[in-house]
């Protein structure tokens, strides 16, 4: 049996065709371009849907079901309600992509973007056995899901009358740990240091990324090191809220700036570890890189149909 899974994300839109044992067997990605209108982004989603399909070598009537993970509220009628990334506000979602692949509703599925991160995560990778966890996925936005279903901790304020953040509070946890924000972090640091080595890594990649100030702490830096050390803080601060409010097993970190790998893990460890509450606890919450990467959207996505 075979699932399509899709991610849309604030910068691509991914889908892949998964199969029983949750493998990969053909995937397509294009930019989300956001943002336009949501009748031009599922023109696409739509596309990559068939290319992805092409690409396993099978064809749309080989796909069971499908299934989309979106930024933002979505409710049980598959409608994004909000999705403050992609400026969507009542979209219908499961309609919408239903009629553009030729699948009948009750065979589409849709949900928080996290959340299908979440679930991939509890069935394919480091939540597999655990019986409380939370995976934060660090992308775009600060996207959360608590034992694969809601939690929009994204969007908890950490800094009272900070950050605008794209929801409209200030504040926000993404405003201060997202990608976006640490590019954002990085570039402020470019203007205040013009020497800094940013400048030049920047230069080479073309653009100021998330590796950016990592890349240059790891040459000694000092703007570098003052950004990276900023952002872990940010980080921290709301893992910290996590697991003081839920005490979970496991708190597994997806989105690309966990490619940073132990650069990034040991540091927040140790920030979870001095600052926790339940310093007595008998369940000490494990910090841990998301096994599945950036697979886990759309692995996640692909079994909506299976867990609904």
């Amino acid at each position: 049996m075979y699932t399509i899974g899709i991610d849309l994300g604030g910068t691509n839109i991914v889908a892949s065709v998964v199969d029983d044992d949750y493998n990969i067997i053909g995937t397509s990605k294009t930019p989300t371009n956001a943002p336009r209108s949501a009748d031009e982004i599922f023109d696409d989603i739509a596309d990559v849907c068939e290319e992805a399909v092409k690409a396993a070598g099978l064809t749309m009537e080989d796909m069971d079901s499908v299934g989309m993970g979106t930024p933002g509220t979505v409710n049980q009628d598959g409608i994004i309600e909000f999705a403050n990334n992609l400026a969507f506000n009542n979209v219908p979602a499961r309609t919408m992509l239903a009629k553009r692949i030729n699948k009948p509703e009750e065979k589409v599925f849709i949900e928080n973007d996290a959340n299908c991160a979440a679930l991939g995560e509890a069935y394919a990778g480091c939540g597999n056995g655990a019986k409380d966890f939370v995976a934060v996925t660090l992308g775009t936005g600060v996207g959360s899901g608590v034992n694969y279903a809601g939690g929009e901790c994204g969007h908890m304020v950490i800094v009272v009358d900070g950050e605008q953040c794209s929801c409209g509070r200030k504040g926000c946890w993404e405003a201060y740990a997202s990608a976006t924000a640490l590019i954002r972090q990085t570039k402020k640091a470019m203007e205040e240091y013009p020497d800094s080595l940013m400048h030049k890594l920047a230069k080479e990649e073309g653009k100021v990324s998330g590796r950016t100030a990592f890349d240059a702490m790891r040459l000694g830096d000092i703007a570098g090191i003052k950004v990276v050390d900023d952002y872990i803080k940010y980080v921290a601060c709301g893992l910290i809220n996590i697991v003081n409010a839920l005490q979970p097993e496991i708190i597994c970190i997806g989105g690309g700036i966990c490619n940073e790998g132990e650069t990034l893990m040991k540091p927040l460890r140790r920030f979870v570890q001095s600052e926790r509450y339940s310093i007595h606890s008998k369940i000490q919450t494990k910090i841990v890189k998301a096994e599945l990467g950036n697979d886990a959207g759309v692995i996640g996505a692909a079994l909506l149909g299976k867990v609904k």
